[in-house]
């Protein structure tokens, strides 16, 4: 195809394709697959004013840990930390909100965002829900 046919063919069908790709764009977003990267950056933000408890329901609730399962992180860190970005577990280095078995390397005292987004991953990676962390932490004494 010569430039001049290619130039002819676009803009024959320049608003087609415009149209093509606005429709194809309002799809993926009507059914959720396009991704609101800032969602956990306004978190973050958010988490700056609010409290522990809070700022973790609202992190928590974009993994889609809701309901049953939000109870259940709540459970766990309520037995762990009391939500207390500065506890320090006496019998071992355990640290933070979640309890962080490596201390202060992963997150520092008091900075509740940076606590809550570590112990979400952890659990997730490692538990896959709040609810088996919980379970575990009730049988074994620890998660």
């Amino acid at each position: 195809m010569t430039r001049f046919r290619m130039r002819r063919w676009f803009r024959r069908h320049n608003t087609l394709l415009a149209v093509v790709t606005g429709v194809l764009l309002a799809s993926a977003v009507a059914h959720g697959v396009a991704h609101d990267a800032g969602a956990p950056a306004r978190a973050a933000v958010a988490c700056a004013t609010a409290s522990a408890v809070t700022c973790g329901e609202d992190m928590a609730a974009e993994r889609g840990w809701t309901g049953s399962q939000w109870s259940c992180l709540d459970a766990l860190w309520t037995r762990e930390s009391g939500w207390n970005p500065y506890a320090a577990n006496p019998t071992s280095s355990a640290r933070g909100i979640p309890q962080d078995i490596n201390g202060w390397s992963d997150y520092s005292p008091g900075d509740v965002p940076n606590q809550v987004k570590w112990g979400l991953g952890y659990i997730a990676g490692r538990y896959t829900t709040p609810c088996a962390a919980w379970q575990h932490e009730t049988q074994q004494g620890w998660y």
